[in-house]
């Protein structure tokens, strides 16, 4: 592939925030999937799976569109390597939740314990936080109160998350319930990991350049 020997490439931003879209969108799908809880649901869980599925392939072609920008660009807005690990940060927190909704879905969990909520809305709010600052990178400005706010937010995942397998271990679960629960549990506290990730390098990027 030729290089081109153009201005900076500035369309990076646009795919970043397109990226992060993304996350919103399959932030809300867990917020469904948490109403269509019940034995008379399943097409319904189907469906949001299927919904989930779409989106983690949509974000995987922004992916892609990114490293192929960055392949045939000369000059970047900032470090190749930073742009690169931005990039398969977001896409890893999709994977997570893509991953999360269909393990309910292909092990036919019916119910999921109380503290998922708690997990699913540190993920919304985190979606959020990720598509406002990521329309702010351009700009390199404003951003200190997006890193410290995902990091508290992780950082609550994390209690909450602990909080879970206590109550996973509890007993009151047979032991094959136990083992599908907590690989939900483990996606959903992996995506909200990935979201740190996503804050660090935004921090990272914004520290080198100021």
């Amino acid at each position: 592939m030729k290089l081109r020997l153009t201005p900076r490439e500035t369309s990076f931003y646009d795919l970043f925030a397109e990226q992060a879209d993304n996350l919103v969108v399959g932030a809300n799908l867990l917020t469904e999937l948490l109403g269509a809880m019940g034995p008379s649901a399943a097409g319904e869980r189907s469906k949001i799976a299927e919904r989930m599925r779409a989106a983690e392939h949509v974000a995987d072609e922004t992916t892609h569109k990114i490293y192929n920008t960055l392949n045939s660009s000369f000059i970047t807005p900032f470090d190749r390597e930073d742009i690169y690990a931005l990039a398969s940060s977001l896409d890893d927190v999709m994977d997570e939740m893509e991953e999360a909704v269909d393990l309910v879905n292909l092990y036919g969990v019916e119910t999921l314990p109380s503290g998922v909520a708690e997990q699913v809305d540190t993920l919304v709010r985190a979606s959020e936080l990720t598509a406002q600052a990521m329309r702010k990178l351009r700009g390199m400005k404003d951003l200190s109160e997006y890193w410290i706010e995902v990091n508290r937010l992780e950082n609550a995942a994390d209690q909450s998350y602990r909080k879970l397998l206590a109550h996973l271990f509890s007993g009151e679960y047979d032991a094959l319930t136990v083992l599908k629960l907590k690989e939900v549990v483990d996606s959903l506290e992996a995506a909200a990991d990935a979201f740190e990730h996503v804050a660090n390098t935004v921090e990272s990027i914004v520290v080198k350049e100021s």
